[in-house]
């Protein structure tokens, strides 16, 4: 048994004093005020939270940081940015560029990933003699990390959508296409979760699958959980409307792709009629904040979504930052500047979504709190940096950013420490995997 030791600790949704975490196995066996009799093995500065969820991940995107954001136009100039470096992964160059995205991660309190993967064949469209090698870059990616995946596999079968319909892949598409929803089926079936991953379904989004193809995504293991793009951009919303007289969510709603192991992720441009559907299916809504500021997606109904019975959770997307904090301050930030009200989203509900919401949103029903029972994964937060000095510790949320994460810890393994990883420099790794990957762009 090893009892780690907390000075403040986020417990039972709120904060209490002076608690010994004590974890067998990787599991949580209790939690308790420190008694003087008790040694603790180790000690926890600041205050502790539960690990960081981080539902939506393209890990790829992050070699795009500081070389896109200065660049002007929109999400779809962007996007011809992410196609030419898509072109450039092989799986030991994704499996490199993901373990340092994935260290990052653990660097900033994520204990869990949900990468939404489609990066599936060889340029061209060609598959791996494994078809799934690079989910299983990925995979192994993770486990250098220390933390767990859920690895998404996105099916992607179509260049776009106009009022004429479906476009064919174009050449840059072509590695992340299967031809038809049933032959992504059967690639996706030869994967085998373990108990540092599990395997999911998304769909990349309506103007990526057809409505006739969504079903067969929706089949394939109803256990599974299931996450699509949703309206992250007007353009999606009139092409759908122009293709199929509704918009994406009553889309995917009549498809019957609505339900309580669904997340819809962005759901910025949503209706009335659509913010219902979401919450009367029970399907989660996953927010990006510092990515949908970074495209000019725009801001989404987040209070909305959650009144309706929607359940919020929060990702770091294409990785402009990757700081979970920032995104659940960017939650109530966003509400502030729509509501011009302050406090929409108060600490618990800010916790919840960095946290427990998250980890169901991938298939993790016994992580997320720190309580018996549950995994030990620990983030402990320090309030004494010049950013969180004098802050209350129940408020750590508005005032902390990743580099003040000292402490994180993974099925009750210390992960981070002093806010270095204990594996390898995560620094270091990043910049010579991206450098060489740019390279290789430039080199055509």
């Amino acid at each position: 048994m090893t009892v780690f030791r907390a000075a403040h600790a986020w417990v039972g949704g709120e904060v209490v004093s002076d608690v010994d975490i004590a974890v067998d196995d990787g599991v949580i066996t209790s939690v308790a005020p420190v008694a003087a009799e008790t040694r603790a093995d180790v000690e926890l500065p600041g205050v502790v939270l539960p690990g960081f969820a981080n539902a939506h991940s393209h890990a790829f995107h992050r070699a795009l940081r500081g070389r896109t954001h200065g660049d002007g136009g929109t999400f779809w100039t962007w996007r011809d940015r992410m196609y030419e470096l898509s072109a450039v992964l092989d799986p030991d160059r994704y499996h490199a560029l993901a373990r340092g995205v994935y260290g990052e991660m653990a660097l900033a309190g994520v204990s869990c990933v949900g990468e939404f993967h489609y990066v599936h064949h060889a340029p061209g469209g060609t598959p791996y003699a494994d078809p799934n090698a690079m989910g299983e870059a990925l995979r192994a990616a993770a486990h250098d990390a220390g933390i767990r995946l859920t690895l998404l596999d996105t099916c992607y079968l179509a260049g776009g959508l106009s009022g004429e319909g479906h476009a064919a892949l174009n050449a840059e598409q072509l590695r992340f296409g299967d031809g038809t929803a049933v032959q992504w089926a059967s690639r996706v079936s030869l994967l085998r979760g373990d108990d540092r991953t599990r395997i999911g379904a998304a769909i990349h989004s309506v103007r990526a699958v057809p409505r006739d193809e969504i079903p067969t995504v929706v089949e394939v293991d109803e256990t599974w959980p299931l996450h699509v793009h949703l309206s992250e951009q007007t353009g999606e919303n009139d092409a759908c409307l122009a293709a199929y007289g509704v918009t994406p969510t009553q889309l995917l709603d009549e498809a019957g792709a609505l339900s309580s192991r669904t997340t819809a992720v962005h759901a910025t441009h949503l209706t009335d009629d659509d913010i219902a559907a979401l919450g009367r299916t029970a399907t989660s809504s996953c927010f990006c904040p510092t990515t949908e500021r970074d495209l000019a997606d725009g801001v989404g109904p987040a209070s909305a979504l959650a009144a309706a019975g929607s359940t919020l959770c929060l990702g770091s997307d294409q990785h402009a930052v990757i700081d979970l904090l920032e995104e659940a301050r960017g939650l109530e930030m966003h509400e502030r500047l729509v509501s011009h009200r302050r406090g929409t989203f108060p600490a618990p509900a800010l916790v919840d979504a960095l946290t427990i919401a998250g980890h169901r949103a991938l298939g993790w029903t016994d992580a997320g709190r720190i309580e018996p029972g549950m995994r030990a994964d620990l983030v402990s937060v320090r309030l004494d940096t010049a950013r969180t000095a004098g802050s209350r510790p129940e408020q750590v949320l508005l005032s902390a950013f990743a580099s003040d994460v000292d402490t994180v810890v993974v099925d009750g393994e210390v992960v981070v420490r002093g806010g270095r990883h204990t594996a390898y420099d995560v620094a270091a790794g990043l910049g010579t995997t991206i450098t060489g990957l740019w390279s290789r762009v430039a080199a055509g």
